[in-house]
């Protein structure tokens, strides 16, 4: 077999393949196989039809177009072997007209990953934020302490946010026909914090002690959705939080500490490691942004509009705005997997046992999985292969960041294994 490889663009390449015919002779041999296994021939048991037999009654081209069909899949991924070539999609396959006797001659063409440079990893600076704790942050975490310790006071206004009210609701159709599912009395609601009906808070807020207030809402889901409904809401106490004063009793009685001074520098301490931990994770988000801006990569066209058109085959096209949105995201995408793949290249990474199973436990909560089952899933789906890229390209990230310089908004350099060590220290003392 010979073949060749012309570069169209960098991203695509076209194979011209021939196949001799004397190497066709096995994927003939099956092909005689494969046709007297499902023709009916009288005088002959299914399977054993000769081949002169079946030539005569379906022809040498039958036989000869079964053969093509099972050499050339195999013949193309030869030549892509010899010649190092990793599809991303597809190939555009053209087959000359095979005469017998005759070499079998087929073009491929094909979208491939492009060739580019990578930066230096230690050229490139990932930029955070300050970690910085100021005093209004150290207020505002005691300030969180202090309403875990306060009492609620009855209050003769109008509710506003952080009020903890006292509600009756009830629910309506249109006709007036009342609706069980929306139905509740004495119910403790804190107001500002959205957890109640789309429009509650914006309905009761303002409302003082036995005001009634109401509001149209439709459900999304259930027995009712798309069904506009009205509730109904009754004010029946308004309640306002009281913090205990911040004083040394207060220390004591939150706290191991025995004054405000001490609870406050160990306040301040827990936010400057909590923001130190911050800009770690920052600098993690940022590299791939910041290494992606460093290469110029061509991306094949025509795997990007598949992809894009594969996205909205369920009809979920919202316009050219959401399009737009989407191509974006599939270039990212690809962009990245182009990097990421290239670094664990060249630098040898490998996955092992150990870290698939690490992924696995990490993962399988967000499927509401054990980590037994989520791998069998994943073993059933054909997606261990996926997965372990997935972990492959991470680890290359890792490898970058590891390298890279990390500083924040002031230009100070932020040290990542120091971060890390504090971490470890923090959970091994239970104070994380």
């Amino acid at each position: 077999m010979k073949s060749d490889v012309e570069t169209l663009t960098p991203t695509r390449v076209k194979l011209t393949v021939e196949v001799p015919f004397e190497e066709l002779q096995p994927s003939m041999d099956e092909a005689y196989a494969r046709i007297a296994k499902s023709v009916t021939v009288p005088g002959f048991r299914k399977g054993k039809v000769p081949a002169r037999i079946i030539e005569q009654r379906f022809g040498r081209e039958a036989v000869l177009e079964e053969a093509v069909n099972d050499a050339l899949p195999k013949a193309y991924e030869k030549a892509l072997a010899e010649h190092k070539i990793m599809p991303l999609s597809r190939p555009e396959v053209n087959v000359d007209e095979l005469k017998d006797g005759e070499a079998l001659t087929f073009s491929a063409e094909v979208d491939i990953r492009p060739e580019f440079e990578l930066p230096a990893y230690d050229s490139l600076t990932v930029t955070v934020a300050n970690a910085e704790a100021s005093d209004a942050d150290v207020d505002e975490q005691i300030d969180h302490l202090r309403s875990r310790f306060a009492t609620l006071k009855d209050v003769e206004r109008a509710s506003a946010d952080g009020d903890v009210l006292l509600v009756d609701i009830s629910g309506a159709t249109a006709e007036g026909d009342p609706v069980e599912d929306l139905s509740g009395t004495a119910l403790s609601y804190e107001l500002g914090t959205d957890g109640m009906l789309p429009g509650f808070d914006e309905a009761v807020r303002g409302a003082a002690k036995d005001e009634v207030r109401t509001f149209e809402f439709t459900p999304q889901n259930g027995d009712w959705t798309d069904i506009p409904l009205t509730v109904t809401v009754t004010v029946t106490g308004v309640r306002e939080r009281e913090l205990p004063a911040l004083d040394d009793e207060f220390a004591q009685l939150a706290s191991e500490f025995d004054t405000v001074d001490e609870l406050r520098a160990d306040m301040r301490s827990r936010l400057m490691r909590m923001k130190r931990l911050e800009q770690g994770a920052e600098a993690r988000n940022n590299v791939l942004d910041v290494l992606m801006e460093s290469v110029d990569i061509p991306l094949p066209e025509n795997l990007i509009a598949e992809e894009v058109e594969a996205h909205f085959e369920d009809g979920h096209d919202s316009g050219e705005e959401h399009r737009k949105e989407v191509e974006t995201n599939t270039r990212q995408g690809l962009k990245s997997q182009f990097i990421l793949d290239r670094i664990a290249e060249v630098e040898e990474i490998t996955v092992g046992e150990t870290e698939l199973s690490a992924w696995l436990i990490q993962q399988a909560p967000r499927y509401g999985m054990s980590p037994d089952a989520f791998a069998k899933a994943l073993v059933e789906a054909g997606q261990v292969p996926m997965a372990m890229q997935d972990i492959r390209r991470a680890k290359a990230l890792a490898l970058v960041l590891e390298a890279a310089k990390v500083v924040d908004a002031d230009g100070n350099e932020v040290d990542l294994k120091a971060l890390d060590a504090d971490m470890n220290a923090a959970i091994a003392s239970g104070d994380a």
